[in-house]
C-alpha cells in the first residue's frame, strides 16, 4: 500500500500536476480503526522533508462539503430531499457553480453527486454555522474553523489527517477512529514494549444516518 500511494502521488504529478499548479501532493490510507496504512507527506523526502499529510494545512474545497451534508441529515433532511440549486447572494458574496448553470430543483443525492455549490451554502445556511462546526470536531477536526458561508465550499485550512479521519468516522458506521501510526513495539525476542489501547467505542454518528451519508458519497463516485 506505501509503494501504491507514493507511485500514485508521483503519477498524478506528472499527469496534472503543471496544469493545476502543483509540485507536490499527499496521501493518507486509514483503516476503519483509524490505523495509518500508508502516508505519504510529499513527492519527494530528500527534496523536501515536509510532511504535507498531517502538518500542512489547505483549503480542503468540496471534500468539506460532505460534512454540511451529514449536518442537513442530522437535522432529519434525507437523500431525496429536494433542494434548490438557484442563484443565491449572502452579504453581498454569490456563490456560483463551476458549470455556470442552475439546475432548480434536485434532490439532496443528486447536489452531492454534482458537487453542486449553492445547494452547501443553502444547506449551511439553513442548519447554522455553528452546528456544522460542532459535528467538524465531534468528527475529529480541530483547526480553525471561520463561521462564514463560505466554510462550507471548504475555505478554512485543515490538515490531511483531520480531514480523512473524518471520512473514516462515517466508514466506521459512525463510531469514533483516532488516526495512529503505531500498532505496536516489539523486541526480536517476542516482548512487547508498547502496545496500543483498544478505542473506546463512541458512537459519534448514529449508523442510520452514516450509512445514508456513505450511500450518498458512494452515489458521487458513480454518477457524479
Amino acid at each position: 500500500l506505501q509503494r501504491h500511494a507514493q507511485a500514485v502521488v508521483e503519477a498524478q504529478l506528472a499527469k496534472a500536476g503543471a496544469a493545476q499548479g502543483a509540485g507536490q501532493a499527499a496521501v493518507i490510507v486509514l483503516d476503519h480503526e483509524g490505523g495509518i496504512r500508508a502516508l505519504v507527506g510529499g513527492r519527494n523526502h530528500a527534496e523536501s522533508e515536509f510532511n504535507r499529510a498531517v502538518k500542512a494545512r489547505r483549503q480542503p474545497g468540496s471534500a468539506f462539503k460532505p460534512l454540511v451534508y451529514l449536518a442537513a441529515l442530522e437535522k432529519g433532511a434525507t437523500a431525496e430531499t429536494i433542494v434548490y440549486d438557484l442563484p443565491l447572494q449572502v452579504d453581498g458574496w454569490a456563490p456560483r457553480n463551476d458549470s455556470g448553470q442552475y439546475l432548480g430543483p434536485v434532490t439532496l443525492r443528486q447536489a452531492i453527486s454534482q458537487s453542486i455549490n449553492t445547494v452547501a451554502v443553502r444547506l449551511y445556511q439553513d442548519v447554522g454555522g455553528q452546528k456544522v462546526t460542532a459535528l467538524a470536531r465531534r468528527l475529529g477536526i480541530t483547526s480553525e474553523l471561520r463561521d462564514e458561508p463560505s466554510l462550507a465550499l471548504g475555505t478554512s485550512e485543515l490538515s490531511l489527517i483531520e480531514l480523512t479521519g473524518a471520512y473514516d468516522v462515517l466508514a466506521n458506521g459512525g463510531v469514533a477512529v483516532e488516526p495512529s501510526a503505531i500498532r505496536r513495539i516489539r523486541l526480536s525476542s517476542g516482548r512487547v514494549l508498547y502496545a496500543r489501547e483498544a478505542q473506546r467505542a463512541e458512537q459519534l454518528v448514529s449508523p442510520a444516518i452514516a450509512g445514508e451519508m456513505s450511500e450518498m458519497l458512494h452515489s458521487a463516485v458513480q454518477t457524479g
